[in-house]
């Protein structure tokens, strides 16, 4: 396995007395496909935001690239570049396509907008919606600005080379799409990330169909713990009580169901 980039060690979160995460250990290496998965509420999209800087864990220490994370992202920068696609897009409804994708550009770079707009039509380009920059977000269907977000997400600065993105981060991706518009995206992700556009990523999801398409590596949380992890090739073949309930959507077994 290659070196690691990212390092979770003991790592625990809690919201109103309520653990999320229970000292989890994770290691994310550098050209990951990971999937994070397991039943709603038990922390994987806070298992993400963690990773990205967004929040800071109760307890536990985070590593990126050997170097521990104090605070925040935005208190201490990185030594590598890590970006997120929330699963709401999170786009901003006043602003053009254009202005969406490179608003990082617009609001801390000197770039010249034709500049910006060029680099911007380059990522509409890789993610197949070349030609809708002048558009605004009501304007697309729900996949197209699933596909605008992803753009957003690996936008880089030239005047920082530095600061480009090499971890991408998916929060449900796939989510309230319909088979075809997951199928596209599941690709996209997959393109991306042969493209160079983030070799390394992290995705949380609950569809089969895109952990078995995106991911090499899956791990399984429930109640704050990793209970499981192993290949997406090993998802059939083990025979832990968890995995098994979870891809067959059985209400009985050791997930207990919410009422």
């Amino acid at each position: 396995m290659a070196e690691p980039l990212i390092e979770l060690k003991g790592v625990t979160k809690a919201y109103d007395n309520r653990v999320i995460l229970d000292q989890i250990d994770l290691t994310i290496y550098r050209g990951d496909a990971l999937a994070i998965i397991g039943p709603s509420g038990t922390g994987k999209s806070t298992t993400l935001r963690v990773i990205s800087g967004l929040e800071t864990p109760d307890a536990g220490e985070i590593y990126v690239q050997g170097q521990r994370r104090e605070g925040l992202v935005e208190d201490n920068k990185d030594p590598i570049g890590i970006t997120m696609v929330f699963q709401n897009t999170a786009l901003f409804d006043s602003l053009t396509v254009d202005e969406n994708i490179g608003f990082s550009l617009y609001q801390h770079t000197r770039l010249p907008r034709r500049k910006i707009r060029e680099l911007v039509e380059q990522k509409l380009e890789m993610v197949g919606l070349p030609g809708i920059s002048n558009l605004y977000p009501a304007a697309l269907s729900g996949g197209m600005r699933k596909r605008v977000s992803f753009a957003r997400a690996i936008m880089e600065n030239p005047e920082n080379p530095a600061s480009n993105p090499e971890v991408i981060l998916y929060d449900e991706p796939t989510a309230g799409l319909d088979p075809i518009a997951s199928t596209v995206i599941e690709d996209l992700i997959c393109s991306l990330r042969c493209q160079g556009g983030c070799s390394t990523y992290v995705i949380v999801t609950h569809q089969d169909s895109t952990i078995r398409r995106t991911a090499q590596r899956v791990v399984f949380i429930y109640h704050g713990k990793i209970q499981w992890e192993g290949t997406v090739d090993q998802i059939d073949a083990t025979d832990h009580p968890m995995v098994r309930q979870f891809f067959s959507g059985q209400t009985e077994g050791p997930i207990q169901v919410a009422g």
